[in-house]
């Protein structure tokens, strides 16, 4: 039977490197659950969509990639995706040390 990808996007996480995700550097290893946050009221950006690990806010999606995905978590659909960690490199260029994808969530039975 054939199955398509379940990988909706990956991309490097926006701003790493002006928020707090070196401070858990150490925990973002492949396969790492993260969460996504819609921020409708982020002055910025009103599409924005943070990331974050715990409490910490680790940077955003993309802008040139997170309009709908914003509306999906913005009303409601954000348990039909799952973000992973994909990539951690301490030795990259600081906006390309840490990789993310966006997984739709198998809902059948």
């Amino acid at each position: 039977m054939y199955e398509p990808s379940r990988c909706l996007a990956s991309f490097e996480v926006s701003g790493f490197q002006y928020w707090d995700g070196a401070t858990v550097f150490s925990s973002l290893e492949p396969g790492t659950t993260v969460k996504l946050v819609a921020e409708p009221e982020n002055p910025h950006d009103p599409s924005a969509v943070a990331i974050y690990l715990g409490e910490t806010k680790l940077g955003y999606v993309p802008a040139n990639m997170n309009e709908h995905l914003s509306i999906m978590l913005f009303y409601g659909h954000g348990s039909s995706f799952e973000a992973r960690v994909l990539k951690a490199d301490p030795e990259a260029d600081p906006w390309k040390q840490v990789r993310v994808g966006i997984y739709v969530v198998d809902a059948r039975d």
